[in-house]
């Protein structure tokens, strides 16, 4: 029991206590808390330790992501609404010419509607039509093992553990019909102003078969390799060259920690589609404003998928590899 001492008129302590003992019995009695406290924190298991800070470093990946998925969103948003103004310009610049340029202002409030439209849709929570949105949920809702969707980026993940063996860069047999089935959804008219970027991951896992090494030296050089298959057979199937770009991130863009053996959610290849940035009928940058999606003629047999794709990817500023093991 803690003694408190008693006030007189003038403020002063009563008492056989005096303020300083008073302040020391006060931080005697403070620091039992503390203590006590530590002694309960003490009884943690350090599995559920280990556990939380797993999850932490997750959460704070997932969130560098989502932050760099959000930048690319109004990146976008502010070139359209760009686009949109300067549309505007020329549309009020055009309404005092004579009939003989009625075409021209004609393809203006096309390109103004189109516009606006893209803008709606992301301001909507999304930039990708509502339709597409239902073909690409539906197709992934048939593939759930292989599939994910994630409507509010345009984002379409294909697992790698599923889409190819290790260690390889040819799409399996059983990825192909999904494939083929999501080159038609990017052929859709209501795409027709968009375009796809195809990114592959790995896990931190090195590469140690020497068969392996052979065709792709680095994790980088697997992730791109297999960006570059899944590119090569949108383009067989229908989807324009020049609407799909590739990139290899390897391990260094993970969404969950990696163990000691990796990550499955890691190894995967994600298509984001977005609106153009280059325009396809001027050979210009800035994105296009709408009218018919280039088409590439389909291949009329299967290509033969090399393990080592020829093509050279874009790799962009990885950490240096260790050697295998």
């Amino acid at each position: 029991m803690v003694i408190l001492p008693r006030i007189t008129r003038a403020g002063r302590p009563r008492g056989d206590m005096s303020m300083n003992a008073l302040a020391a019995h006060r931080i005697v009695f403070g620091g039992s808390l503390v203590t006590l406290a530590l002694g309960f924190a003490g009884c943690v298991p350090q599995e559920k330790y280990d556990a939380a800070v797993t999850a932490a470093r997750s959460y704070e990946q997932q969130l560098g992501s989502t932050r760099d998925e959000l930048s690319t969103s109004r990146a976008n948003e502010d070139r359209l609404r760009s686009q949109i103004s300067q549309a505007r310009a020329d549309l009020e610049s055009m309404q005092g010419l004579s009939d003989g340029s009625k075409v021209d202002l004609e393809k203006l409030r096309d390109a103004y509607d189109a516009l606006s439209k893209q803008v709606a849709g992301m301001d909507a929570g999304g930039p990708l039509p509502e339709n597409i949105n239902i073909l690409l949920a539906s197709l992934a809702e048939q593939y759930p093992d292989m599939l994910q969707f994630d409507a509010k980026t345009g984002m379409l993940r294909f697992l790698s553990d599923v889409t190819f063996d290790s260690g390889s860069a040819r799409v399996k047999d059983s990825a192909r019909e999904v494939l083929r089935r999501f080159a038609a959804i990017l052929n859709n008219p209501e795409l027709a102003a968009f375009e796809t970027v195809v990114t592959g991951h790995t896990d931190n896992v090195r590469i140690g078969k020497p068969e392996t090494l052979k065709n792709h030296p680095t994790n980088t050089h697997l992730s791109a390799h297999r960006a570059i298959s899944v590119r090569d057979l949108l383009v067989g199937d229908g989807v324009a060259a020049n609407r799909v770009e590739v990139a290899g991130w390897g391990e260094y863009r993970p969404i969950v920690e990696n163990g000691p053996r990796g990550a499955a959610q890691n190894r995967r290849v994600e298509v984001f589609i977005r609106p153009m940035t280059y325009d396809t009928t001027t050979g210009s940058w800035g994105g296009t404003t709408g009218g018919t999606a280039p088409t590439a003629t389909p291949r009329a047999t299967p290509e033969k998928d090399a393990t080592a794709p020829a093509a050279t990817p874009v790799i962009t500023r990885p950490a240096p590899e260790k050697d295998p093991n």
